[in-house]
């Protein structure tokens, strides 16, 4: 019987699909473990396909390509290096097993001395917010520990750590440690509640617990790691990163009260705005990488949107990939070209000027046999908006650069965004951002830096960026508090509306007034049509819009007035 073991956490950033590209990493992790003297490298959830790879699990073919890896990466156990654990599609028939034949588990596949050990699947399958898998995957049954060179080890599933039954049945099976695979997405505050949720189980089984998490991008979603250990007394022993790929090795000694886990690294936890910050320069970065965009470009306004979305870009990219374009009409400010002329200088991207003045002139030509005898009104400020979408987009198709949307949640949420106009893109960074924390994040990264970011330290979105009036500058002297409440009453009402799903007479309750609350609600729900032609976007909150929040286009429901 062993007395020690050495559990390496391979917290890897995988490319969804890349199948040989993501078995090309995990033997590079193995190899880096190996020559760390580990003894099995423990990877993520479905870390051989990415997660979640959504529909592609219904390809036999692509499931063809997942056996394939899988059998190469067991074959190379057989050089007497590192055991793998790792987290794939598993299609039961592979072994002609009923009664599970012909179904797809969500598995963890155990793989030493050149062979596949054995499978556990996942049995608790998330079905809320961005989780489908109780369309995709069959649940598994609850089972005990695998063995690993003599260590009996309690594999459980991502979600199986949310809930007690499996990890009870495995401590009353014989477990000796708990190892956790997991693709668990960014939001806030979820990296504590992973913590406590460990904790919890722990407490439960009195067993260490071993959890391994995915980093990176992967469209709308943010894996932010963090992965950790636990003693059986609770005490996090090592905690990983977030926002980083690591490769880490635990020792572990087998003791008269059970295995248990030297102390290695623990990095601190980031504040909340930097995890925000952090989570959307590697959603961004990620996003264009993988997709092998060259670059981005946008509309640099003068605003704050635009300014943050710039930043953002040139922290996840450089510099010399984000492409800036100001498109002044004639409500245009002198103020909004100097401040945006300023913010390109502070980081340092080319800006480049387009005037949309002709386009206007041309559309008025254009429609003015159809529009005689009408009131100029909102339908001319669509053209303004949609003359700009129509320049960026002909310069990205003719410069190959994806466009990138900068409306924030709060306008996006009630409608004040164009659709074909500054709703046109590729990707929204800020898709998940009330305007309240625009202006934080801003003022947060003009004082602050964090590692990985390749912009320029220090201030970098001018000041009077952040203090003028917002205005979306398509009529003279507009501002957005002409049609809207302040951002900071506005936001406060959405939230409890999007996040909350609160009532009317609760949300009146914190303070407003409920004519108002009523009218925001009314423009929530009209502007659905616009958000489901919207482009993905970085989610941060527990309801990004999108598969968090499904409502109905065609919708006649009210509520108390």
């Amino acid at each position: 019987m062993t007395d020690t073991l050495k559990i390496c956490l391979a917290q890897l950033n995988p490319t969804l699909g890349d199948i040989e590209g993501n078995l090309a990493k995990i033997r590079a992790a193995r190899a880096e473990a190996a020559a760390q003297g580990a003894e099995l490298v423990v990877a993520s959830e479905t870390y051989i396909t990415g997660y979640p790879a959504e529909d592609l699990v219904l390809k036999p073919m692509f499931l063809d390509r997942v056996d394939a890896a899988l059998e190469a990466l067991a074959a190379d156990t057989a050089d007497g290096g590192p055991g793998v654990l790792i987290g794939a599609p598993w299609r039961e028939d592979r072994e002609a097993r009923a009664p599970l034949r012909g179904k797809v588990f969500n598995a963890a596949v155990l793989m030493d001395g050149g062979e596949i050990l054995g499978t556990r699947y996942k049995h608790e399958l998330p079905n809320y917010g961005v989780f489908d898998e109780v369309r995709l995957f069959a649940a598994g049954p609850l089972n005990g520990p695998m063995n690993f060179r003599d260590v009996r080890l309690g594999i459980l599933v991502c979600e199986d750590m949310w809930f007690p039954e499996v990890s009870e049945c495995l401590v009353e099976s014989g477990a000796e440690i708990l190892v956790c695979i997991n693709a668990s997405p960014y939001e806030l505050e979820k990296e504590d509640e992973r913590l406590q949720l460990g904790v919890a189980r722990v407490l439960e089984t009195e067993l260490p617990l071993v959890y391994v998490n995915q980093v990176g991008g992967q469209d709308e979603l943010v894996f932010d790691g963090g992965s950790y250990v636990l003693g059986s007394d609770r005490d996090l022993r090592v905690k990983l990163a977030m926002y980083s790929e690591a490769v880490v090795s635990t020792d572990w000694t087998r003791t008269a009260d059970g295995w248990a886990c030297a102390e290695g690294p623990r990095i601190a936890p980031k504040p909340k705005l930097e995890t925000v910050y952090s989570a959307l320069v590697l959603g961004l970065r990620d996003y264009v990488e993988k997709n092998r965009f060259p670059g981005v470009l946008l509309g640099l306004s003068g605003g704050i949107d635009s300014a943050l979305s710039a930043a953002i870009a040139v922290d996840a990219l450089g510099a010399e990939r984000v492409h800036c374009v100001m498109m002044p009409s004639p409500y245009t400010s002198q103020e909004s070209l100097d401040d945006a002329a300023e913010a390109a200088k502070l980081l340092g991207v080319k800006l480049d000027s387009v005037s949309i003045e002709p386009a206007m002139e041309a559309f008025d030509s254009m429609l003015k046999p159809l529009f005689n005898g009408t009131t100029p009104d909102i339908t001319e400020e669509n053209i303004q908006s949609r003359s700009r979408g129509l320049a960026l987009m002909a310069l990205s198709n003719k410069l190959g650069h994806m466009v990138l949307s900068t409306g924030n949640k709060s306008e996006v949420s009630v409608g004040y965004a164009t659709l074909y106009g500054d709703m046109c893109g590729g990707y929204n960074v800020l898709k998940d951002l009330y305007k309240t924390t625009v202006f934080e994040l801003s003022r947060w990264r003009n004082q602050s830096q964090t590692e990985g970011l390749l912009g320029p330290e220090g201030r970098v979105i001018p000041e009077r960026i952040i203090t003028k009036p917002p205005s979306a500058e398509l009529k003279p002297d507009q501002k957005d508090e002409d049609s809207l409440p302040p951002y900071d009453k506005l936001d406060d009402i959405l939230e409890c509306l999007i996040e909350g799903e609160a009532g009317i007479d609760e949300i009146v309750a914190r303070g407003h007034e409920r004519e108002t609350v009523n009218r925001i609600w009314r423009l929530l729900e009209l502007a659905e049509y616009k958000r489901r032609q919207a482009a993905p976007g970085v989610k941060i909150t527990r309801r990004a819009f999108g598969r968090d929040r499904r409502y109905p286009i065609t919708n006649a429901f009210k509520g108390p007035l």
